[in-house]
């Protein structure tokens, strides 16, 4: 296999897999979402393909396979006959934390459509201990917040490819939902034209292609990025040379779903053609809608 970092992602369900995913995906990896592990070697063959230019995947195989998922050994057998270098990355969480969280989803646990979410929870971690066993690394999710899950995530992948670099995570929020409380810079966008009081954008977020058109269509958003951009641009080398590793950039409007969306967007993207690892999180997009008459 050519030079592709081939990493496996699995773990206890509710254990922050798919956060984990998109810090990779963030990171330049070709990421892949429950694929059965009887597909893992054909996946691995296409991966390595020259035409196929790719350096990094990431893919998640974990129980949801059900039946399907007994084959991962044997498809792990398989990478090491072939000589396909892999990492297991394997998450797990306490059981308290895994059945609040399953509350709080109110989704169901692949193994508990009989029986109590605990039960599906335990059932999970006896058959999942061999491959922890095998695991590169392993993490606890109990205690961290997914902001942290990605930092360690990027903390790990970052250092052993040799990035050096600080890690910039982007953040847009809505100022009635409160600040980001780890945020070291604030921006607020409230004062351009909003796409809530235009009625066919009210409905969308700030990924869709028309909201944001409409943002930065006005002179103020195009000479307000600019200012941003000259303003971060001078301060990052000097929190490099204070030896920050890390920076948390927020960026606010009404109720965080669309022009900040569309502006930590435009700033994410500046920053990693400036060569920075940067992380998104839009923490309000999926929040009801602001009432009529705010602004």
């Amino acid at each position: 296999m050519k030079n592709v970092r081939f990493v496996i992602i699995s773990g206890l369900s509710g254990a922050g897999k798919t956060r984990v995913l998109q810090s990779l995906e963030d990171l330049g990896y070709f990421c892949v979402d429950n694929l059965p592990p009887g597909l893992i070697p054909k996946f691995a063959e296409l991966c390595s393909q020259p035409e196929n230019k790719l350096t990094r995947v990431a893919l998640v195989t974990d129980i949801r396979g059900g039946e399907f998922f007994d084959s991962l050994f044997e498809s792990l057998e398989y990478l090491e006959e072939s000589g396909v270098p892999y990492q297991i990355l394997f998450l797990e969480a306490d059981d308290e934390t895994l059945v609040r969280r399953y509350k709080e989803t109110r989704r169901r646990h692949p193994l508990a459509e009989q029986g109590s979410v605990l039960e599906g929870i335990r059932e999970e971690r006896h058959r999942l201990q061999e491959l922890r066993g095998r695991a590169t690394w392993i993490i606890d999710t109990t205690d961290l917040t997914p902001q942290k899950l990605r930092e360690q995530i990027v903390e790990i992948f970052s250092r052993d490819e040799g990035l050096q670099r600080m890690i910039i995570t982007l953040v847009s929020f809505g100022f009635k939902h409160g600040l980001p409380l780890d945020a070291d810079l604030i921006f607020d966008v409230r004062f351009l034209p909003n796409p809530h009081y235009v009625d066919t954008l009210r409905p969308l977020d700030g990924n869709d292609e028309r909201v944001r058109e409409y943002v930065v269509k006005w002179p103020a958003a195009q000479k307000f990025l600019r200012r941003v951009q000259g303003l971060v641009e001078f301060l990052l080398p000097h929190y490099e040379h204070e030896g920050k590793s890390q920076l948390t950039i927020g960026v606010g409007c009404t109720g965080g779903r669309h022009r900040s969306v569309v502006i930590a967007e435009r700033l994410a993207d500046w920053l990693r053609g400036k060569g920075y690892t940067v992380l998104v999180e839009h923490r309000d997009i999926s929040r009801e809608p602001v009432g009529a008459g705010q602004r």
